[in-house]
Order: C-alpha cells, then sequence, then structure tokens
C-alpha cells in the first residue's frame, strides 16, 4: 500500500453523472477555458446526497445547458484520479467517477439562466467531425463519440483511469 503525504484538506472524492446528447451528427458540450487554451466536456457534474444518477444528470445538463434531457442506458465509466494526470498539480486529491448516460432531448429551459463551472465559457452543439481537432475531456471521448453516435461502438462500459 502507497503512503499518501499528509495533506490538511481531505482528498476529493465524487460521482459525477454526464449527459451524452447527439443532434444529427452534433454533439452536446460545455465549452471551457484553461490556461492552455480552449476545452471541451460533456455537460454534467457532482451528483448530490439523496440524488439518484438520473435526477443528476438532468439537473446539471439543465444548470449548465439550458437544455432539458431525458437520461436513459449508462454508456460509459471512468475514473478519473488527478493524482495520475497532467493536471495532478492542481487536483492531484481529486478522485472522480465520471457515469456518462445516453440522453434524449426534450425542450429548452424557458428563462434559463446558467450556473457554470468555474471554467466554462458557454455550450456548443460541436460537429462529431471536429473532435479530433479540439481538446476534450477525457480525451477517449474524440473516437468514443462518433462511433456511440453511429451505433458502432462496441467496446467496454469501464475505461479506467483515462483522461
Amino acid at each position: 500500500m502507497r503512503e499518501e503525504a499528509f495533506s490538511p484538506d481531505p482528498p476529493r472524492k465524487r460521482n459525477s453523472c454526464k449527459a451524452v446528447v447527439f443532434d444529427g451528427d452534433t454533439v452536446l458540450l460545455t465549452s471551457n477555458r484553461d490556461r492552455r487554451g480552449d476545452f471541451y466536456l460533456l455537460p454534467g457534474g457532482g451528483q448530490r446526497m439523496g440524488e439518484t444518477l438520473h435526477e443528476a444528470v438532468r439537473r446539471e445538463t439543465a444548470e449548465e445547458t439550458g437544455w432539458l434531457v431525458d437520461p436513459g442506458r449508462l454508456l460509459l465509466v471512468r475514473d478519473y484520479i488527478g493524482a495520475h494526470h497532467e493536471f495532478a498539480g492542481e487536483d492531484g486529491d481529486v478522485h472522480q467517477l465520471e457515469l456518462m448516460f445516453a440522453a434524449g432531448l426534450l425542450q429548452r429551459v424557458e428563462g434559463w439562466e446558467p450556473v457554470r463551472d468555474a471554467w466554462q465559457t458557454g455550450v456548443e452543439w460541436l460537429p462529431l467531425a471536429r473532435l479530433e481537432e479540439v481538446r476534450v475531456y477525457p480525451s477517449a471521448l474524440s473516437e468514443l463519440l462518433p462511433r456511440l453516435a453511429s451505433g458502432s461502438y462496441r467496446g467496454p462500459v469501464y475505461l479506467g483511469d483515462v483522461n
């Protein structure tokens, strides 16, 4: 067993529920910016105590994008252990389990006011053909999303500790 360095702050562990929403040949993503430039994420976020996974997907997607969605089956699961990746200096104490669900579009949220993460700059329907040209996290999504959209993905649900 590896010994952890003492930290006055407890490690951060959470479940994050994400929506995979396609509209034709586009996918719904949040646009974000950090010191390295622009990047994209699936909409979603932390599950609250007492909230089901589907409730968390609905709430987080509506807050971040202004779209009401109907979550369906679980598509992908990934561990993100921050200490193992390029952002270890910033979030080395983070361990996030991301659960990515297929979700159908229902409608726009009337009078939507965004509840954005600190780095979120907007919302975008990104063409699947552009995924290889942009920074998306986890990076495996640039290959997996087009295959999920076409129904040709036959790989594992659990992706492991990837970024």
